[in-house]
Formats: C-alpha cells, sequence, structure tokens
C-alpha cells in the first residue's frame, strides 16, 4: 500500500502547485531548469551546531519518489544557489545503512513539526496538501558554497534540519 501512494506524492504536488487537474497536468517541462515552482523557506543547522538561513528553496518532482530543491540564500533574482537539497520517499530513503541516514537525511515530517518550515506563495490549503506530502520524505542536503567564501571551495556540507532527530532503527 505504501509504495502504491509514492507516485501519488509527486502528482500532487505538481498538481497542487499548478493549479491543474489531473487532465490538465503537463506531460513535462520544456528544459530541466523549468518547474521549480513548489516555493518552500526553512532554516538549516550546519555541522558545527550553528543554525544559518532561512533558506529559499525552489522545488519540483522529478520522479515518483524523488522532489529536487534549488536552494539560495533569498528570493532576489542575483541570489546565489548555494545549495541542493533531495527530498527522498521514506521507504526509499530508509532503505540506506542507518549510520549514513543518520548523518546526512533529516526526516521532514520531524522538520516540518518545528514550525520552521513555510511553504509559500500558495493558498493556506495548498500549502497545508504541500506540507502534508513532505512529510512522507526524507531530505538530503548538499551545501557547495561555504558562507563568506568569494567563491565554491570544492567542500561540500550536509547541513541538517533544525530540530534533526538520529532514527534508531
Amino acid at each position: 500500500m505504501l509504495m502504491r501512494s509514492i507516485p501519488m506524492i509527486a502528482f500532487t504536488l505538481t498538481c497542487l502547485t499548478t493549479g491543474l487537474s489531473a487532465a490538465e497536468a503537463p506531460k513535462s517541462a520544456s528544459s530541466a531548469a523549468e518547474g521549480f515552482t513548489i516555493h518552500v523557506m526553512a532554516p538549516h543547522k550546519f555541522e558545527d551546531g550553528t543554525v544559518h538561513g532561512p533558506y529559499h528553496h525552489y522545488c519540483k518532482p522529478v520522479s515518483a519518489e524523488v522532489l529536487q530543491c534549488l536552494l539560495f540564500e533569498s528570493t532576489e533574482s542575483n541570489a546565489r544557489l548555494t545549495d541542493i537539497e533531495y527530498f527522498i520517499a521514506k521507504p526509499i530513503a530508509r532503505e540506506l545503512p542507518l549510520d549514513t541516514w543518520n548523518k546526512y537525511y533529516h526526516d521532514h515530517e520531524v522538520e516540518i513539526a518545528t514550525g520552521r518550515v513555510q511553504v509559500l506563495d500558495l493558498p493556506e490549503d495548498k500549502a497545508k496538501e504541500i506540507g502534508a506530502a513532505a512529510a512522507k520524505t526524507d531530505g538530503i542536503i548538499f551545501h557547495l558554497w561555504p558562507d563568506g567564501s568569494p567563491a565554491p571551495t570544492g567542500e561540500v556540507g550536509h547541513p541538517q534540519s533544525v530540530g534533526h532527530k538520529e532514527r534508531t532503527k
């Protein structure tokens, strides 16, 4: 039953953000850069324990199990792309070794429950539906541009959600 619900997560997110019915949903975007229309704002906790952000996440579903997000420091047209985050369906992310999951992943249901996540640019009922779908995923963040650096250094950080809780099973 759970595996049958995964395709609905991505489809629901697509239809909610475009406001289209199932019959009207577009077959595909004309380029990989199109379709990042789900706007989420949330802070991150870096490996040293400091909290940064909030970061503006612009997301789109790329498969039934994966939502990918481009993260920026602001909504300005010249904002730096600093991070990439993937929302992975829990049945897939939870197949990873526990130590890997605890080091790199976070539970979006736990993150949303902290009250620090906002779905922007949508009516409240649609934002709640997106939050409910996102709660069925785990996230992994790749921080690519170190704060204060004039250019990326090649180092990749893995911030966590504020309120991250390690799993025990």
